[in-house]
């Protein structure tokens, strides 16, 4: 069988403290991998500059200066994660056979990449990197992150429990990948839409290396709130069906109501009707805020703009 070319794609924001330890491990590893015969002496290692603001990318051009291993490409602006290893992915996927995509800090296991490999070449077009355990998180990140898994699968997402972003994945999936045009990202319940066989391969991860995480809760909780309106409809449902509780339970109100008022059993007071005004008009509120997320969604998508943009390669395109 053909040495497949492996393209490990690395997205890096503010990666000045952490970069200069980790592209070692990257290397050695593309290296040990050559070394065996599993992949092509010929693969490389792409990190993508997502608009940093220190010395990550002035870093990234001297790697590639110094070890024709080392590629680089630099976003316009900072456009977030998840739009920083799809532009590696895109990049990737004519120049290679597979990608592997990773974090920059250090955190998920590197020799996880070889059962990824072998998985793949015993057939395998997607692997998935999981953690095998949570014991490295605090209680609160455990807690929110098996729970926000549970959630998108009761909402009919599909993804890998306790996967995040590191993955392998064939040329001949992303090739169908890029076919799929949304502006709003979540790669992780959107690679497995593509379909072909995929299996899961399982890891310990570790504490960051150096610097400080680029994620906090505000991130978090935003990349949540993608996942679950960017790939499930059914909070629109839900919204449906509660708004009709509602309306039923007020009807009964009504009438509670009306027939109070015809037996002279009705009590003029200001608290019960504050009370049901307040709680509809959350009520409104809420589901309009729901209403509007989607619409807002929908806004961005038909706009048809650029999900990343490219301004700096670290070698000749026309090459």
């Amino acid at each position: 069988m053909k040495q497949p070319i492996l393209y490990i794609i690395i997205p890096c924001y503010n990666e000045e403290a952490v970069l200069p330890i980790t592209s070692g491990m990257f290397l050695d590893k593309i290296n040990q991998l050559a070394g065996e015969g599993k992949i092509s002496p010929d693969s490389r290692i792409l990190l993508v500059n997502d608009g940093s603001k220190d010395k990550t990318w002035e870093i990234i051009c001297d790697l590639a200066r110094k070890d024709e291993h080392f590629l680089g490409i630099a976003q316009s602006r900072n456009r977030g994660h998840q739009a920083a290893v799809l532009a590696g992915l895109m990049e990737a996927k004519d120049k290679c056979d597979i990608t592997i995509s990773i974090d920059c800090d250090g955190q998920d296991d590197i020799n996880a990449m070889d059962r990824m490999v072998d998985e793949y070449l015993g057939g395998c077009e997607v692997v998935y990197g999981v953690r095998s355990s949570r014991d490295t998180d605090t209680f609160f990140k455990r807690f929110t992150a098996e729970g926000f898994y549970k959630l998108l699968a009761w909402m009919g997402v599909e993804v890998v429990f306790n996967h995040a972003d590191y993955r392998l994945i064939s040329s001949r999936v992303l090739q169908e990948f890029a076919n799929y045009k949304e502006v709003n990202l979540y790669l992780r319940g959107m690679v497995p839409l593509v379909g072909f066989k995929s299996t899961s391969v399982y890891y310990e991860r570790h504490e960051r290396l150096a610097g400080e995480s680029h994620y906090p809760l505000r991130k978090m909780l935003a990349l949540a709130f993608d996942g679950i309106t960017s790939l499930s409809v059914k909070p629109i449902r839900m919204v449906f069906f509660v708004g009709l509780l509602i309306m039923c339970l007020s009807f009964l109100g009504i009438l509670w109501a009306v027939i109070a008022a015809l037996m002279g059993k009705s009590v003029a007071g200001w608290a019960s009707l504050a009370c049901i005004v307040c709680f509809m008009g959350g009520v409104q509120c809420l589901f309009l805020g729901v209403i509007g997320e989607y619409i807002g969604k929908i806004y961005l998508e038909v706009k048809g703009r650029p999900r990343y943009i490219i301004s700096d390669r670290t070698w000749d395109e026309d090459d």
